[in-house]
């Protein structure tokens, strides 16, 4: 099963960071994929925008809510998609994502929601 890094950022911290920083951030984040598309294993990846909204349908009834979500302390900010069933090699790639020194970096297994 195909392995996703998520990154899981605190709420604000970009807007905190400015601009100047974010762009420093964000190429180190495109070095990254570079690296990781050079090694074959990338499948997909993208950043998150901060803005969310949430649907779901209860007795045929749909609702959608607008974020932001206050209970919530921290965001997905972005994943990369990678194209191997091994977790250590998931792991690996955590341990030089750039994220992992202002974010987590939350490895996950994708595969039906049955396994």
């Amino acid at each position: 099963m195909p392995q996703m890094l998520l990154i899981v950022e605190p709420l604000g911290q970009r807007a905190e960071r400015g601009r100047e920083a974010g762009e420093a951030v964000y190429q180190r984040m495109l070095d990254f994929s570079a690296e990781l598309q050079a090694s074959g294993l990338l499948m997909g990846v993208n950043s998150l925008g901060t803005a969310a909204r949430r649907y779901a349908k209860r007795e045929g009834q749909g609702l959608l809510v607008d974020g932001p979500f206050a209970e919530a302390k921290e965001m997905v900010g972005g994943y990369f998609l990678l194209n191997t069933d091994d977790p250590a090699v998931a792991l690996a790639w955590a341990e030089r994502c750039p994220a992992a020194e202002w974010a987590t970096v939350e490895l996950r297994g994708v595969g039906p929601c049955y396994e």
